[in-house]
């Protein structure tokens, strides 16, 4: 008898398997524990559960038509870019799982997968659980914990499909457009999902901050985290996790995935020292932070994470430092105009993530090294698959392909996320009653994450 098909790789097919688990504990408890140990105490155990239950929500979607529609077959609504929008949803229940892996649309442009359907599903899960987790430290604080059960998995079936399908699953921003104008001659370059996971969620999160509203006025004067050190065990597995995130994006368990956890670890390391530079010289209290080491690992984070395996590890250390830098000032400079008070971004979302992902993304059309190798060729008719920039005297328009797919992303997140919000809106509210609010985990849940000590211990005074 035989264990495996002769397909499969097991190499291959556990290092996918590891892989999503790392990118899985990135939401539970990476981000629950990071996001609870930064709000205010009154909100920690809100903040958990809804990670926790965001993250259930996006697997059965995901299983039941979530994944078809990221990388399925696609259903062709119309000329142009609708032909290559959305794939036709489809449930992966059935046995047809564990027969080989294939995105329908990318086959024959990449080697064969190594595992099965039910290993790249579960592998491309974990990226689409934590998009709502990222944009959920936008609207901490206020949104309705009805309204997040609601909006979760309407917003993973019309917004984070279409961006898989567009970018990952072999749609229109992810193949080159043969007879096309120079610009869209090659397809818009996300290694992990700058575009797709932390574009969106920085998108998203703003949007729906504008919409549901700000946090009570007290709440934003007061906000300051209730415990660090589970912040920092948070934000550990978070950076740790990422090796999975980057890693397992090749597919298979080969020198390129090798070289983007590489590149995943040295530029975070730039970003995060960077920030705390920043924070040093130039600062108004000129006085290092430990949450500005967080925000600039999470910003080192994802300003890698569309370049990791297409760019050298010089240009990690770039994209590093100015995707740092650049946030940084967002942060501190662009975050201070009228338009970024008014929206109450609770945890900066906009800045850590949607800025960052887009400054990263745009790099890859500047630092991607052709002698970067994906996939090797056979050394006769088929060549190594590389990505090339404008830095190694390639033409630019990969900047603009970059920036065009950038675009396409925010708007319709935008567009959608405010759509669903507002025929939300029609029959519940969006946040919170204020009384709801004033009492936090105690209102919503009964519960609180740092109990009375009379209480634990069962005495009355």
């Amino acid at each position: 008898m035989n264990p495996y098909p002769d397909w499969l790789n097991p190499g291959d097919n556990a290092w996918q398997l590891v892989a999503a688990t790392l990118v899985g504990l990135m939401s539970i408890p990476g981000i629950a524990v990071l996001y609870a140990g930064i709000v205010q105490k009154k909100w920690a155990v809100n903040t958990m559960l809804m990670a926790f239950t965001g993250f259930s929500l996006v697997l059965v979607v995901w299983v039941l038509w979530g994944f078809k529609m990221g990388f399925g077959e696609p259903m062709k609504l119309g000329p142009g870019i609708l032909e290559s929008v959305i794939g036709k949803p489809r449930s992966i229940l059935g046995t047809a799982n564990q027969e080989q892996a294939l995105i329908p649309l990318l086959d024959g442009s990449m080697p064969k997968f190594r595992f099965s359907e039910s290993t790249l599903a579960y592998f491309q899960f974990v990226f689409a659980a934590i998009t709502p987790l990222l944009f959920l430290g936008s609207v901490i604080g206020r949104i309705s914990f009805k309204v997040w059960l609601i909006f979760v998995p309407l917003w993973s079936t019309l917004a984070y499909s279409v961006n898989a399908f567009m970018v990952w699953g072999g749609g229109f921003w992810g193949q080159a457009h043969a007879g096309a104008s120079s610009l869209f001659s090659t397809g818009a370059l996300d290694y992990s999902g700058g575009y797709v996971i932390h574009l969106a969620a920085g998108t998203t999160g703003f949007v729906a901050a504008a919409v549901i509203g700000p946090r009570l006025a007290r709440d934003r004067e007061r906000a300051v985290p209730n415990n660090l050190p589970m912040a920092a065990v948070g934000a550990g597995i978070l950076w740790l996790g990422w090796n999975g995130f980057n890693g397992g994006d090749p597919y298979f368990a080969g020198a390129n995935a090798s070289l983007a956890v590489l590149n995943t670890n040295l530029a975070t390391a730039c970003a995060l020292l960077t920030w705390v530079i920043w924070d040093i010289f130039v600062s108004r209290e000129r006085k290092p932070t430990f949450l500005g080491a967080v925000n600039g690992m999470i910003v080192g984070l994802v300003g890698i994470t569309p370049a990791a395996g297409y760019v050298n590890s010089f240009g990690a250390m770039i994209i590093g430092v100015v995707t740092s830098s650049l946030v940084w000032m967002s942060w501190n400079w662009l975050g201070r105009t009228k338009l970024f008070t008014k929206v109450d971004d609770t945890l900066g979302v906009v800045h850590t993530h949607g800025v960052a992902g887009l400054i990263g993304g745009l790099l890859v059309g500047v630092l991607a090294d052709p002698n970067v190798i994906i996939y090797l060729g056979n050394g006769k008719d088929v060549s190594d698959v590389t990505a090339a920039g404008w830095l190694w005297g390639h033409h630019p328009a990969q900047i603009l392909v970059q920036l065009c797919a950038a675009l396409t992303i925010i708007v319709w997140d935008a567009f959608i996320t405010f759509a669903i919000l507002k025929v939300l809106s029609l029959f519940m509210k969006l946040r919170a009653p204020d009384e709801v609010l004033e009492q936090g985990d105690i209102g919503v849940h009964q519960e609180e994450a740092y109990p009375d000590e009379a209480l634990v211990g069962g005495r009355v005074d």
